[in-house]
């Protein structure tokens, strides 16, 4: 069985002005053999990722495997700093990526090639599973090799979406912003709605939101509180801040 803990919460939004936040969902997953990273996040959340590997009693050295849902910098960049994890990605994801030229996109392109290269990465293939309890599906879409990943080694079953399914409102209206292909998109949100309709109490970790199960009328209920906000400097002095709450 695996221990869950979710270190970095998932954002479900964009800045007005600035584009996107990068505030992707980060999860911890802890077996007497194994502690594993499911997403690690872009830069801008370096300082809080260390904070919370310490709370948890985790080294980055500890880490044992990093598995990417896609490729994209806000999920990915930060498998550099941890020395000692396989990391897993999908195989059609890497290939698709790695071909990519640099462009006005989310991929990180020297970090892509960097993937391809370092001889800790293993690929994935769909319909596989690549740790004991935890199999990977095709989820198309926001990425030609996107993957969502189904855990079954834990009291209850975990749904872990990426950017298949960014937040609530994907899963409801079954439409995802930013996606490379809409029709593939729906059916990969069919899928995890099947995946997480199977079995009563599963728990869905999207990657920019909250996690969420399914109440008694098959509604997503929200399981945690939001927290999130942003402090600027657009006084006169660095102790004069203006402070922008998110949290519901």
């Amino acid at each position: 069985m695996y221990r869950l803990d979710v270190l970095v919460q998932g954002f479900p939004g964009k800045a007005v002005c600035h584009g996107g936040l990068g505030w992707s969902t980060i999860t911890l997953l802890r077996a007497p053999s194994r502690v594993m990273l499911v997403d690690v996040g872009a830069f801008g959340i370096r300082k809080p990722l260390e904070k919370q590997l310490k709370t948890h009693g985790v080294a980055p050295e500890d880490v044992t495997d990093v598995i990417l849902t896609h490729a994209h910098y806000d999920h990915a960049v930060n498998f550099v700093l941890f020395p000692k994890a396989t990391v897993w990605i999908g195989d059609h994801e890497l290939d698709w990526a790695s071909r990519q030229p640099p462009g006005f996109n989310p991929l990180p392109e020297l970090y892509v090639k960097e993937l391809k290269a370092d001889p800790r990465v293993r690929t994935i293939r769909a319909g596989e599973e690549f740790l004991p309890g935890l199999k990977a599906f095709a989820a198309p879409g926001h990425t030609p090799g996107s993957l969502i990943f189904h855990l079954t080694a834990t009291p209850s079953p975990v749904v872990f979406t990426g950017d298949a399914a960014k937040n609530r409102a994907e899963l409801l209206s079954r439409c995802v912003d930013a996606s490379e292909d809409e029709g593939a998109s729906r059916t990969s949100i069919d899928l995890i709605w099947q995946l997480w309709r199977a079995v009563p109490d599963t728990l869905l970790i999207p990657g920019h939101d909250l996690c969420m199960k399914l109440d008694q009328d098959g509604s997503p209920k929200y399981i945690g509180e939001r927290r999130a906000g942003i402090s600027a400097w657009f006084a006169e002095t660095l102790e004069q801040t203006t402070e922008f709450n998110f949290d519901e």
